[in-house]
């Protein structure tokens, strides 16, 4: 599955909503994602299109213009039916360490993070 968003918008610790973590975007078509952790929680939750999956051995790679989220074939139902989706991005590159931050928060302990910025 792919998409494709102008900006990966990012909380790495929201006081407000109990120190949980947050990563979300809408695509140029209108779909939204959403992954999401609390600290106190040993698995992650990912949102596609309102439709809310909890999920553990999560894979996460983060380059400057990409975002590959892999997850096991036996949950791709989390992701309409794929075991990954790409996300296009053009997020200011001055942002993508809080985007690192997020994902490293996100994945501590539960994920894989795999970074691709230089």
């Amino acid at each position: 599955m792919q998409m494709t968003t102008s900006l990966l918008i990012v909380n790495p610790c929201d006081d407000e909503e109990d120190n949980m973590a947050m990563l979300a975007c809408h695509s140029d078509q209108g779909d939204m994602f959403l992954m999401t952790r609390y600290p106190d929680e040993d698995e992650l939750e990912i949102t596609l299109d309102g439709e809310p999956s909890t999920l553990d051995g999560v894979k996460v790679t983060l380059s400057p213009t990409r975002l590959l989220i892999e997850i096991a074939a036996a949950d791709a139902d989390a992701l309409n039916g794929d075991d990954s989706l790409e996300i296009t991005h053009s997020t200011d590159a001055g942002d993508l360490a809080e985007v690192e931050e997020t994902l490293q928060n996100i994945l501590k302990g539960t994920g894989t993070y795999i970074s691709e910025l230089v």
